[in-house]
């Protein structure tokens, strides 16, 4: 057992952040399924919103979040986040991230949904470049340990004090070291959760391998409420390729003039679904570009750049350009064939403006939370910013009620005293595949009732098997993935069966209409 202060499980933006801003008051403890950098902030390539320009305020990013958002973002949310941006940026440009000036001022890139230039950004691959400068100055401070190669099994709750509690406090968590196969327990007085998403749950996605759910199942299993889960997002955009998986075509080449095509006809189809055209939020392009595909039995659909300046098409989108060139596509001569793909969890573990939970001891920050700031859609570049300021937040209540945060108890050692090593991988295999396709085609962008409950068949039928496999055999991080992403499934399913219209990213064709009152879905435990 290793005893800590402040638990984290993900060295991701929010992770990071907490550590660094609780490191001078106490010892952190960082834990990170396989390698520190493999969360989702890392790809993130568009940038972070805030209001910097002099044209800009606060009640136009309030606005344009709010409305992207169809209305079921809490107010006092968007406001403490966006209120929050600048000083956020500042402590960034403070670490060394090296965001794109003019002249001496920031530059400022614009995206879907935004009404003003408000982005700022490293090139194309800002998120590479705030990782590293977090994980540069979180490794330069010694009251922070990062442990990478740990994939959390489950939370530490008062049942599993030496002495039984049956109370809801969180001491921690359980994690299997991934190098050695021991399973560990990790205890504090305060535990942030900050594992990402769970993208992983559908067939293409632009999330990374180990977005798998971990965090909202590991905290709805020890009893927080999740909320609007339902609500996934889907880039419209990410690059068609057979042996390329997941690439990113970032939403800021649609804001610096490219366009969508239909493949064989040529013809720029956005304009016929909404007037902001290719500058539509994310859903809206997202479903055009499902619909153009479905309709004419597409494997893709064309985004075009080619018709602008190649020196700044190349130059201020030199990641993309360059890795693209490798696949035989000059972007700056001819589209990019692109498809729809997962890429956010708008919903999660539900948590008030200082990243608690229900449970008392924990907090929860980033992409695994629902804090009422995106709604039902994300606004782009919203979501790293929400990392920076929860972060903050979280580590802020922590070190204020220190006093209050009592050291933890004995707590009982992981047994694995009735279990073997499985012989059947193959299940797991099997289980995760069918998954992640009936996700895709029952659960996907656009939905009907008929579809979601054959998903729910599948995985009440599943979660059984699950259940059975896991409690007779000694976990690996594949079956721990596995009965995570069953987990959020399940808890994306149930939330989709609950809300009877379309609302931002939950769009079904049984309900096309928004109800005149936007109401959170919350799945109590």
């Amino acid at each position: 057992m290793s005893e800590y202060d402040v638990i984290i499980v993900g060295s991701g933006a929010a992770g990071l952040t907490a550590a660094i801003a609780l490191a001078d008051h106490c010892r952190v403890l960082v834990l990170a399924k396989g390698e520190l950098t493999g969360g989702s902030t890392a790809w993130a390539q568009g940038g972070i919103a805030a209001v910097l320009d002099a044209g800009d305020t606060f009640e136009n990013h309030i606005e344009d979040t709010m409305v992207a958002g169809g209305g079921l973002n809490r107010r006092e949310t968007v406001e403490f986040v966006v209120e929050n941006a600048p000083a956020s940026i500042e402590r960034l440009v403070e670490m060394g991230v090296p965001f794109n000036k003019d002249a001496e001022a920031l530059h400022l890139t614009r995206e879907g949904g935004h009404s003003h230039r408000r982005i700022v950004h490293v090139d194309d691959a800002t998120g590479w470049a705030v990782q590293a400068a977090l994980l540069k100055t979180a490794e330069a401070h010694p009251n922070i340990t990062l442990l990478p190669g740990q994939a959390c099994i489950d939370l530490i709750t008062g049942r599993h004090e030496l002495r039984y509690s049956g109370s809801g406090r969180v001491w921690g968590v359980y994690a299997l070291d991934e190098a050695t196969g021991q399973v560990h327990a990790h205890v504090g007085r305060a535990t942030i959760l900050a594992s990402g998403g769970a993208g992983r749950v559908y067939q293409f996605s632009t999330a990374p391998r180990g977005a798998t759910g971990d965090g909202i199942a590991m905290a709805w299993r020890a009893g927080c409420r999740v909320s609007n889960m339902e609500m996934m997002q889907f880039h419209p955009t990410c690059l068609y390729n057979l042996d390329v998986k997941n690439f990113l075509i970032t939403e800021a080449v649609r804001g610096e003039g490219g366009i969508l095509k239909h493949p064989v006809t040529g013809h720029r189809y956005m304009p016929d679904y909404d007037v902001r055209a290719e500058l539509a939020p994310r859903d809206v392009v997202a479903r055009a570009n499902d619909d153009q595909i479905k309709r004419s039995g597409l494997d893709y659909v064309h985004l075009d750049i080619s018709h602008l300046d190649p020196d700044f098409v190349a130059g201020h989108f030199p990641n993309i350009y360059d890795k693209l060139l490798t696949l035989g596509i000059d972007m700056t001569k001819q589209p990019i064939p692109v498809v729809p793909a997962q890429h956010y969890t708008c919903g999660g573990i539900l948590i008030d403006l200082a990243g608690r939970t229900d449970l008392p001891g924990l907090y929860a920050a980033g992409e695994c939370t629902e804090s009422g700031l995106h709604g039902a859609n994300r606004l782009a570049s919203n979501s790293l910013l929400e990392c920076f300021v929860f972060g903050e937040a979280a580590a802020k209540d922590i070190v204020a009620r220190w006093d209050q945060l009592e050291p933890p108890p004995p707590i009982r050692p992981w047994d694995e005293s009735r279990v073997t090593d499985s012989d059947e991988e193959v299940i797991i295999k099997q289980n995760w595949t069918e998954i992640r396709r009936f996700m895709w085609n029952y659960v996907g962008i656009v939905r009907t009732t008929k579809r979601l409950e054959r998903a729910q068949h599948r995985i009440n039928m599943m979660t059984h098997e699950v259940e059975d496999y896991y409690g007779h055999f000694r976990v690996t991080t594949d079956l721990i993935e596995l009965r995570n992403l069953l987990q959020c499934a399940d808890l994306i399913v149930k939330s989709a069966l609950h809300r009877k219209e379309s609302r931002g990213l939950h769009y079904t064709l049984d309900y096309p209409e928004m109800l005149a009152q936007a109401v959170d879905t919350v799945l109590v435990p």
